[in-house]
């Protein structure tokens, strides 16, 4: 028989003196519940964050990307490109020239990013489900065509179904720069818009695809490559089929997978997420202030139950095990609600998208949420080591009391 929990349950859930000890232990649950409500909830939010920018970035990002360590291209040739399609688990292979360019279209011109890739390149995405007007197709009636991002459409005014103005791209010629004819040191080359997509904004207003052989003497590349893309078989592990090309390049190339190829911007949420984590619990350790000082004056209230608890034998460590109890029931109970708060919460919003993002552009209505099983059990133990702390001084004081002055 447990003895201290049995006391500290009694001293709890005792009816016959409601006074403000019991108020004070009840703000300290309401306190904890709400704390640990909210906590998952914002915890749920950044999780879901986290997958919506996956989601977001799987229509453009390929399985696995090979790129040059140092340098921003690199040389291939048939027998490099034979050793990587020989690979178990390398299911497509595309090759991409990606660099800045001038594109002029009427009496406007930007900067964008050239992205040239290969016939098998929409093999391996889902750009296709991104376009939103004209077509994916680079290679129409045998003709070149680009795929241009909507911001970059909207800066230029560029119009897929005119075919009579062209875009102009110009690229600087390795060449010595002539002031008598400044034209002759750009390279110039035009190409029809054949389709416009929508993806995300940091794509849409930079990105324009080309064919590769285009980007290749738009660019003067040659056999040099900026990236590899690379899609896994169904029946492979990306992990596993990275570890091996990664041996089979060696040090010169990099070898990433979706979440690598965004590092910075994953890591950035999940770094806001733990300063999130830790500013929820500050404020859930204010919260059990509370239980400190209802701790703190149940001792006092009880003093003459503590002397006869003494002098019938129990020990300091018994007594002060029963308000260490007293406490951890106020904080399990409070707790309990609020994760079971937190959990309905979130799983209104992900049936109903209970609250919009309030932005008419946003990729998404309402926030996404996504409850995870290691939210929960840190938000417990965060509150069990801060309930922990703030018993520990009331739990002491009474198990130092003297039997005589209070019997």
């Amino acid at each position: 028989m447990n003895v201290p929990f049995l006391i500290a349950k009694r001293y709890f859930f005792s009816r016959k003196k409601r006074n403000i000890i019991s108020i004070i232990s009840n703000i300290a649950m309401i306190g904890v519940a709400v704390g640990s409500a909210a906590l998952i909830i914002v915890l749920s939010v950044f999780n879901g964050l986290e997958d919506l920018i996956r989601e977001i970035y799987s229509s453009f990002d390929p399985d696995l990307k090979i790129t040059a360590v140092e340098g921003k291209s690199f040389e291939t040739d048939t027998e490099f490109m034979n050793r990587i399609r020989r690979t178990p688990g390398v299911a497509v292979v595309s090759e991409v020239i990606e660099d800045n360019a001038l594109l002029r279209y009427n009496d406007r011109q930007m900067v964008v990013k050239v992205k040239g890739v290969s016939e098998n390149f929409f093999e391996q995405n889902d750009i296709d489900s991104s376009v939103v007007e004209g077509s994916s197709n680079l290679y129409f009636n045998k003709t070149y065509r680009a795929l241009v991002g909507r911001g970059v459409q909207y800066q230029l005014s560029i119009r897929p179904g005119n075919q009579f103005v062209p875009m102009q791209f110009l690229y600087p010629r390795n060449v010595k720069f002539n002031p008598l004819n400044p034209e002759g040191s750009f390279n110039n080359m035009n190409i029809l818009p054949g389709g416009i997509f929508a993806i995300e904004r940091q794509y849409d207003d930079a990105y324009v695809f080309v064919p590769l052989n285009f980007a290749e003497e738009l660019l003067e590349y040659g056999r040099r490559r900026t990236a590899l893309e690379i899609k896994v078989g169904r029946d492979f592990r990306i992990e596993q089929v990275k570890k091996e090309l990664q041996q089979l390049l060696g040090d010169s190339f990099k070898v990433q997978n979706s979440d690598e190829q965004h590092t910075s911007l994953l890591r950035a949420v999940k770094v806001e997420k733990l300063f999130v984590f830790i500013t929820f619990a500050f404020i859930l350790g204010i919260a059990s202030l509370n239980i400190f000082f209802s701790l703190s004056m149940l001792v006092i209230d009880k003093k003459k139950d503590i002397a006869i608890l003494a002098s019938m034998g129990a020990t300091a460590k018994t007594i002060r095990n029963i308000f260490l109890m007293e406490g951890a029931l106020v904080a399990c109970i409070g707790a309990a609600y609020g994760l079971t708060l937190g959990m309905l919460i979130c799983n209104l919003q992900q049936t109903f998208g209970l609250v919009s993002m309030g932005m008419a552009t946003s990729v998404v209505e309402a926030y996404p949420v996504k409850m995870e099983i290691e939210d929960f059990v840190f938000t417990g133990l965060a509150i069990v080591i801060i309930t922990l702390l703030v018993s520990i001084r009331p739990a002491n004081k009474a198990a130092a009391m003297s039997v005589t002055e209070n019997i």
